[in-house]
């Protein structure tokens, strides 16, 4: 089959009769389920070779889909980020594997999602002749049948995920810019499904980024025109350009490059940084720019106007209610990180943190001054926080609650470097999981740290207990046990975490205490398990540090945790490389939540303690 597309438009739809759909940026599929199942891309080809997962859930679930086949959907398939947002490069990659037990992996580690959007054929019925809006509410009623997804979650198993429709473009978009989404599909509700025709019953809306760059040569062959900006006094380049030109602007625009060209070659027209333009384009993926168009000619910029700094700000469109004041602001010296950089950070792990401050009384550290100057906590809301902020009132407090990315940009704004949380969300009658805290006395000591984490290890192994570990991003390191909600209280856990800090010290009294007195342990790690209680907090997972190095509270694997591991190697300038690279540790964080057996354990500390 060939996919119905939507035209570009820079033009906003309007009016009732439209309904906006997320853009995600994947690999437009169609899924064809008969007696076999098929899934090709738009050029016939199968994707079920390098997306396993897809094919997997499906013939899992092969008794609730049967009534419906045979069928036909029109997905996009995604490495889903946000309900906004698909990690382009990650379905890129997973695309071009061909080791099948890499890609086995992949699926196992970050399995890919297959967003629906429209229904063509149901029950055997071809639907292609009914209006959109027609078709729309059977694929809702499919999706509710089934109990599927009707609204995209990263962290949901269920491979088949609906694209919601949305009758408000600006509450929408205002979404789209805030995640850094793709954009908008705009649909009119009267919309046949017509095969393989660009439509004008469909629009696209793009979330276009804006730089200001320079010219630095021309290629012959083809007429598009390369780009640079400058970083230091070097070139810094971004691509080529070839569309959006007028023709007589092209026109003009090559013949000022014909008469003022420096040199040739056989493939160029090379020419001294003079003309400033301004380019429209997607992201930049491998160095280069995706889907670049000429906005316009910037005659009122010198080419020392266009820095990689400037660029680096302009990449990400923010939405209504949000401005980064100061961007270049050194907030570390060594790295050198700004506070552009320091939100940019928390703009791309926000699908991985946010997750974890979601619906808890927060409580941040400020430094105003970045680490060159003093820091403060910060637990009240202040007077001039915008209405979006959440917030919640405990014990006289009215705490911040960081539900979104919106107020998480708004507090990197006020330089909110420290995110710190209770073990409990507002909703819990008591804690969600056990945090040990292994605080050695210095980072010269951190080996202590990975010898009481790997002791634990093998106990909660032992006990069948499913743990995590992060460092703690300053000198130690912290094993989280996720718990189901409203099940336990703290006596509970505390029975615990007591037997394992006793259990830990008579395997090493000499390197392991409980004695909360600094001056009392020596050179001794402190295990901190009185610090799991109400009302106490830990660093979130994902969260800065206002340390030296811009060390991050890393979310680790378990076979990371050796006498190699440094504090140090996880900082703000390489976490999101990493993720990119590994995925996240805590991504099976939520469903081990759900499946976490700790009642057995529970029973036999209960009658130890009679």
């Amino acid at each position: 089959m060939k996919p119905m597309l939507p035209t570009l438009t820079f033009e906003r739809p309007t009016g009732e009769e439209w309904r906006f759909e997320v853009k995600y940026d994947g690999f437009r599929a169609f899924l064809e389920w008969d007696k076999n199942i098929k899934l090709t891309s738009r050029n016939g080809n199968s994707l079920l070779g390098n997306f396993p997962e897809i094919e997997a859930f499906l013939q899992d679930n092969h008794e609730l889909f049967q009534p419906f086949l045979p069928l036909t959907l029109d997905c996009e398939l995604v490495d889903l980020e946000s309900p906004y947002h698909a990690n382009f490069g990650a379905i890129q990659i997973r695309g071009r594997m061909r080791s099948a037990e890499r890609i086995k992996e992949k699926a196992k580690e970050n399995p890919c999602k297959l967003m629906v959007f429209d229904v063509l054929k149901l029950r055997g019925k071809d639907l292609t002749k009914k209006p959109y809006n027609q078709r729309r509410e059977i694929l809702e009623t499919f999706f509710k049948d089934l109990e599927l997804p009707s609204f995209p979650e990263k962290s949901n198993p269920k491979a088949l995920q609906l694209v919601p429709a949305e009758s408000n473009f600006s509450r929408l978009w205002d979404h789209i810019l805030l995640n850094d989404g793709e954009g908008v599909v705009a649909k009119h509700q009267k919309s046949l499904w017509e095969e393989g025709k660009r439509t004008d019953k469909w629009f696209k809306f793009k979330n276009w980024k804006y730089v200001s760059c320079f010219i630095t040569a021309y290629e012959k062959s083809n007429g598009y025109f390369y780009v640079s900006v400058y970083k230091g006094k070097e070139f810094f380049p971004l691509g080529a350009v070839l569309f959006g030109f007028k023709p007589d602007e092209k026109a003009a625009l090559f013949q000022t490059i014909k008469d003022n060209h420096v040199r040739e070659d056989d493939r160029f027209l090379y020419v001294n940084p003079a003309i400033c333009l301004e380019i429209k384009y997607l992201e930049l993926y491998e160095d280069q720019m995706r889907e670049p168009h000429f906005h316009q000619f910037r005659f009122d910029l010198k080419p020392e106007d266009c820095t990689f700094e400037k660029f680096v700000e302009q990449q990400k469109n923010l939405p209504t209610g949000i401005e980064i004041t100061h961007p270049d602001k050194p907030i570390w010296e060594e790295p050198a990180i700004s506070k552009m950089d320091f939100i940019q950070y928390l703009r791309e792990v926000s699908p991985f943190m946010l997750p974890f401050l979601k619906d808890r009384l927060l409580t941040v550290i400020r430094y105003p001054h970045g680490m060159f100057g003093e820091a403060f906590y910060q637990k009240n809301a202040p007077d001039y926080a915008p209405d979006f902020v959440q917030t919640s009132m405990s014990e006289g407090i009215n705490y911040i609650v960081c539900n979104d990315l919106k107020t998480l940009l708004w507090l990197g704004n006020q330089i909110a470097v420290e995110y710190h949380i209770p073990f409990q969300t507002i909703e819990s009658t008591g804690p969600d999981e056990i945090v040990f805290d292994l605080d050695p006395p210095s980072r010269d000591y951190f080996h202590l740290a990975v010898e009481a984490a790997l002791l634990i290890k093998e106990v909660l192994d032992q006990l069948e207990l499913i743990s995590f570990i992060k460092t703690s991003g300053n000198k130690g390191l912290q094993i989280y046990i996720p718990l189901p909600k409203n099940k336990y209280t703290y006596d509970d856990t505390r029975l615990f975490t007591a037997f394992i800090a006793e259990y830990l010290i008579s395997k090493n009294p000499d390197s392991f205490t409980i004695e909360r007195m600094k001056k009392k342990r020596g050179n001794r790690l402190y295990v901190d398990y009185v610090q799991h209680a109400e009302g106490k907090t830990i660093i979130a997972p994902f969260s800065p540090r206002g340390k030296q190095h811009a060390t991050v509270a890393a979310p680790l694997y378990w076979e990371e945790v050796n006498e190699d591991l440094a504090i140090t190697d996880f900082r703000i300038n390489n976490m999101m490389k990493r993720i990119n690279e590994k995925g996240s540790p805590f991504a099976d964080y939520p469903k081990v939540k759900e499946e976490q057996n700790f009642d057995p354990v529970l029973a036999v500390l209960r009658k130890g303690a009679k």
